[in-house]
């Protein structure tokens, strides 16, 4: 027994998301698309359903948008943009105050002098700011409060145009103050030099950056990338000064002139605005929010909830994947992270892979005309899914399952476990590989046989059908919900025919004012349509046509209808339609299906709904025929139609 090694501890996993985390089921999406694909959805159409819905592990695309708008609303909601006003506006009262109460115990005539101008400053607190700024102050206190003013100013600037200035900068020398200005000017220059073109701009960037290169975080590798960042930032800054009153901004524009003490830093920041502004006319300039919370910003956070809500607004584009030729791989992930967290990268990480393993395992694929469809392998794994459902709806209503089938005849070429009652030979092979398998990780020596290892080999027998299915295709089976349960129907018995029967020749035929031979693919991405008829007549009679090809199998005629014949065909090809049916209607689909009769047909009707006139109908045919009339629900159609085939194929 191992230990474990000692300084080492196991617990619940809490470091971001959990990596064990199951991914997206293929199968279960596949499912849902071809669901939904079922129901008249184009397969594009269904497989963004998928994406903004999700899956049972993962959120959606929906579910993330949610958040990021809920995000959005909350950083307006709670914070307001007067946080340097207001802090400024403090930190002059704090001064005012501590230099009169260091005036008022002095009896001397300048003391009243000093009180007077301090008493005579203008209303405003950027003018009242510009106006202290060579006043000599009597109390050290004060005299400190108003260069707290210069600084935060200062900070507050640099920290709106360059990330995590103002938090390096919280004690400002005049050295910093002085590398500040350099660092402008020289930046101004290059990109001065690099809007004229000049050749030697690769050379003074990396000058550039060797000299100046601590107030970069971001290190840009070139001078295209510093722009860029220096562009989202200031663009930001704008668009906080676009989101204040006009009276804010007339006071803020006021008091950057005193960052530091000096209008120098204000002007090489207007100049370096001027210069990206140009260089980068694409970034939101003129933008704006409402801001409308309690919460205040000071200038560099004001920023930087502006870059949040740009860069909220970006993920919400790349989220809706409503532009030409989006994809998931578009979404910033590093944003998403910083905006939502792990959990939120991780599900578009799965929604990502999802999408490109739905392509490369070829389940979707471009039709000619370049439009996306459902590929055959696709289509095969959605009738597995179907039989399976209809097989053990066949078995909970009495129905045997078709294992069974063809016991007595020759080989399929396919096995399957034993179980209780199975009369077939084993297939030895297949029964020896599965005890070697099971016993081999025993290290011991011989093989054992356990009844869990036998495999019986499937046979068939090769008696053939030739089976028409008919499924109406009027506006009425999409109105009431039968549309979807009609074309799993489909899906379901197309499956089993072709793979324990492939000798039998089926036909799928639709029929709604005319009817029509459709392959598969075509009937699951058919859309329901407004169309008046049901044209049994010429339904049967494309069936018809079909048990003639077949003249050496069993005829086999399945009808799914929810409405009495509408509609029949004329000799010129054209469809007449009349409600309540007409006499001729009536008569021509009865002499189908007498010609079906005939022919040794057997015809099972299945009739969804309770129309008098349809009963009544649907049991004369039946009558006709020597065929019968089943009326499952429509979740109950899909085992009704493939438990008739199978009990008409075992009396073959």
């Amino acid at each position: 027994m191992s230990s474990i090694p000692e300084g080492w501890s196991y617990g619940p996993w809490h470091d971001g998301p959990d990596p064990l985390k199951a991914p997206a089921d293929l199968r279960d999406a596949l499912d849902e698309i071809g669901r939904d694909v079922m129901n008249g959805s184009s397969p594009r159409s269904a497989l963004e359903e998928l994406l903004r819905r999700g899956t049972r592990n993962t959120q959606g695309l929906d579910d993330l948008s949610r958040r990021l708008w809920e995000r959005r609303r909350e950083i307006e909601r709670r914070h307001n943009l007067d946080g340097t006003l207001r802090d400024v506006q403090r930190l002059l009262n704090e001064a005012l105050e501590a230099e009169r109460h260091e005036l008022f115990p002095n009896p001397s005539d300048d003391a009243r002098f000093r009180e007077a101008q301090l008493d005579a400053l203008p209303f405003g607190t950027a003018a009242a700011v510009r106006e202290l700024a060579n006043y000599d102050w009597q109390s050290s206190d004060a005299r400190q409060k108003y260069e707290e003013i210069r600084e935060l100013l200062g900070r507050e600037l640099l920290g709106s145009r360059f990330e995590g200035m103002k938090e390096a900068l919280q004690q400002t020398t005049p050295e910093d103050v002085e590398a500040i200005n350099e660092m402008l000017t020289d930046l101004n220059a290059l990109l001065a030099a690099h809007a004229q073109g000049r050749p030697e701009v690769p050379e003074l960037f990396e000058e550039f950056m060797a000299q100046h290169g601590e107030f970069f975080p971001e290190n840009p590798r070139n001078v295209e990338e510093l722009i860029d960042v220096l562009a989202q930032r200031a663009a930001a800054a704008q668009r906080m000064m676009n989101s204040m009153t006009p009276e804010q901004r007339a006071e803020l524009m006021e008091l950057s002139q005193q960052a530091f003490g000096s209008p120098q830093l204000a002007q090489q920041l207007s100049q370096l605005d001027a210069q990206l502004q140009s260089l980068r006319p694409g970034e939101d300039w003129y933008g704006s929010e409402q801001m409308s919370g309690e919460d205040p910003l000071g200038l560099a956070e004001g920023a930087r909830a502006m870059s949040d809500l740009a860069e909220l607004d970006a993920l919400a584009e790349q989220l809706a994947q409503s532009y030409p030729g989006a994809r998931l791989e578009d979404i910033d992930l590093d944003a998403l992270t910083r905006q939502l967290g792990d959990e939120a990268t991780v599900d578009a990480r799965r929604l990502s892979e999802l999408e490109r393993q739905l392509r490369d395992q070829g389940l979707i694929e471009r039709a000619p005309d370049g439009s996306l469809q459902l590929s055959p392998k696709a289509l095969r794994q959605l009738g597995q899914t179907a039989l399976a459902d209809v097989l053990r709806a066949a078995r909970g209503s009495g129905e045997r399952d078709a294992a069974n089938a063809g016991a007595a005849g020759e080989l399929s070429g396919s096995s399957r476990r034993w179980e209780f009652g199975d009369t077939q030979p084993w297939d030895v092979p297949r029964t020896v590989r599965n005890a070697v398998l099971r016993t081999a990780h025993t290290g011991r020596g011989g093989v054992k046989l356990d009844v869990a290892d036998v495999e019986i080999a499937e046979t068939e027998h090769r008696a053939r059908a030739a089976v028409a299915l008919l499924v109406d295709t009027s506006w009425s089976m999409v109105q009431e919900g039968r549309w979807l349960p009609m074309k799993r129907t489909a899906l379901a018995l197309h499956q089993l025919i072709s793979t324990r029967y492939r000798n039998d020749a089926l036909q799928l035929i639709t029929f709604g004012r005319y009817a029509g031979v459709v392959e598969l693919p075509q009937l699951i991405g058919m859309e329901g349509t407004w169309e008046q008829g049901t044209n049994a007549h010429h339904a049967l009679l494309l069936a018809g046509r079909h048990l003639r090809r077949h003249p050496d199998a069993q005829p086999v005629v399945l009808m799914v209808t929810d409405g009495e014949p509408t509609a029949h065909l004329e000799p010129d090809g054209m469809a007449e339609f009349s409600y309540p049916p007409e006499p001729a209607t009536l008569r021509k689909t009865i002499f189908e299906v007498d010609r079906l009769a005939k022919l040794g047909a057997t015809l099972t009707v299945f009739r969804l709904g309770d129309d008098p006139r349809l009963n009544a109908f649907v049991d004369l045919l039946a009558r006709r025929s020597g065929g019968r009339v089943l009326a499952p629900d429509p979740d109950g159609l899909g085992a009704a139609v493939v438990g008739d085939y199978l009990r008409t194929r075992r009396k073959l």
